[in-house]
């Protein structure tokens, strides 16, 4: 096992804690670690390796909230299908097990799911992702991800770049989209009626 040092610049990237071959981690195990260290945020990639997340700044915490909360109050009007926040994990199909700053998956999927699978890291992608970049957080990594989701079956995803005030729009089969100093973005087709206010999240 070995450890992957972040460089020393003003963006963060995860610690990336190397297991394989040393230790093959099953998604199962992964989730106990998790229970066992609730302040942590960590992730797994596709490969195997752990990640361990720098912490949300304040700033971008309170963004992501109010984005939530306008996510939310569509679900709740609609009534069609579950929301998450940041600190939910999803097992995609290729093996990594994430935690988009917040996501959004159809009911009736939600509900094929038993209880255990409903309880541990849902083994789906959700229909919906968003990742907010803070001031801190490098580019590539997040855009990297976003294209992970759309490849493990994710129908649409935004990158919201805070720092230059664009947002990358993802879509199975689509060229990604970067709308500059948007006020509003649509998540039409996926949630009909959705339109996330972005004067508050700049």
């Amino acid at each position: 096992m070995s450890w992957t040092e972040r460089p020393q610049t003003d963006e963060q990237a995860p610690l990336v804690l190397h297991l394989h071959p040393a230790v093959e981690m099953k998604p199962e195990q992964f989730f106990q670690i998790c229970q066992l260290n609730p302040d942590l945020h960590l992730e797994r990639t596709a490969t195997g390796e752990l990640l361990i997340m720098p912490p949300t700044g304040s700033q971008t915490g309170g963004r992501n909230f109010r984005l939530l909360g306008q996510l939310y109050t569509w679900i709740e009007q609609r009534g069609t299908g579950i929301g998450f926040d940041s600190s939910t994990g999803f097992t995609l199909p290729n093996g990594a097990i994430v935690s988009p700053d917040a996501a959004y998956v159809d009911l009736e999927r939600w509900n094929s799911l038993n209880p255990e699978q409903q309880e541990q890291f849902a083994p789906l992608a959700p229909d919906f992702v968003v990742e907010l970049r803070s001031s801190s957080d490098s580019l590539k990594p997040l855009q990297d991800k976003m294209q992970q989701y759309i490849d493990n079956g994710v129908q649409l995803g935004w990158l919201i770049d805070r720092k230059h005030c664009q947002v990358y729009i993802y879509r199975p089969e689509q060229p990604v989209e970067c709308l500059n100093h948007p006020t509003t973005v649509s998540g039409e087709p996926i949630l009909p009626g959705f339109r996330l206010n972005l004067t508050p999240i700049w």
